[in-house]
């Protein structure tokens, strides 16, 4: 269903010092929606994103998930609220002194006190959900950055989360790792995981978004269907970035 608000955003600032990073960004993420946020660096995206699971607590203005205001909560209910939030970081962010098996375990067993059985029996059906169960004894060191990659979107998924936030997934990896990655947020798409994507990838947001945002400046300028703002984009700004990227 795509008509149930689960993220809402009203008047979002963020600041640090006299630096004004996000400006009276607004929006409304809905159950079983992509997301995808494009736009040049240091527009904000990266910040906005962090801002959502309140990583960076924002200056002024409400992040309402599942209608209550993160703003509002105590530091152990907005532990709970994150359970909720799976998030891929850009550089993985994996244990490397724990094998694959023990990263995907740890929260499940430490957060949700689950057993080592059923976090074991878990943690094997998420790899091999990302083409990757053969690799559970294996270390993080020995695999590569498409591989670091699907690793951590299985161990987000191991706590069961109600939406994803990727922050430029594909960005550290080298160009034919990039592929892969993708396949398996795709897939994620397809199963109706509600997913907020910072991402360079324009193949991936003509495809896969229900909405895309274009963010500069600080500001979300243009919201629309992939299709409508790739081709015929309404705001300067935007049109100067997507002709840069991907040409007249």
């Amino acid at each position: 269903m795509l008509d149930k608000s689960m993220i809402e955003v009203k008047g979002l600032e963020k600041k640090y010092g006299e630096n004004v990073i996000l400006k009276d960004i607004e929006g409304i993420v809905k159950s079983g929606e992509v997301i995808c946020i494009i736009g040049p660096s240091g527009a904000g995206k990266s910040t906005f994103l962090r801002c959502l699971n309140l990583l960076e607590k924002p200056t002024n203005g409400t992040v309402t998930f599942d209608h209550q205001n993160l703003l509002e909560l105590t530091d152990k209910e907005l532990v709970t609220i994150r359970e909720k939030m799976g998030m891929v970081f850009q550089n993985f962010n994996l244990f490397p002194n724990m094998s694959v098996l023990d990263n995907l375990k740890l929260a499940p067993k430490r957060v949700k006190k689950i057993s080592d059985a059923e976090a074991t029996e878990a943690a094997m059906k998420l790899l091999d959900r990302v083409g990757l169960s053969e690799k559970a004894d294996a270390y993080p060191d020995s695999l590569s950055g498409g591989q670091k990659q699907r690793v951590a979107i299985a161990r987000a998924l191991a706590m069961n989360p109600e939406v994803m936030l990727f922050d430029e997934p594909t960005s550290a990896l080298d160009p034919e790792m990039v592929g892969e990655v993708l396949s398996v947020m795709k897939e994620l798409a397809d199963d109706g995981m509600t997913m907020v994507v910072v991402t360079h990838e324009m193949g991936f947001a003509k495809e896969v978004a229900d909405e895309v945002w274009f963010m500069a400046d600080g500001y979300i300028l243009e919201k629309n269907q992939p299709k409508e703002l790739f081709q015929h984009p309404q705001n300067d700004r935007a049109k100067d970035f997507i002709s840069k990227i991907i040409g007249d």
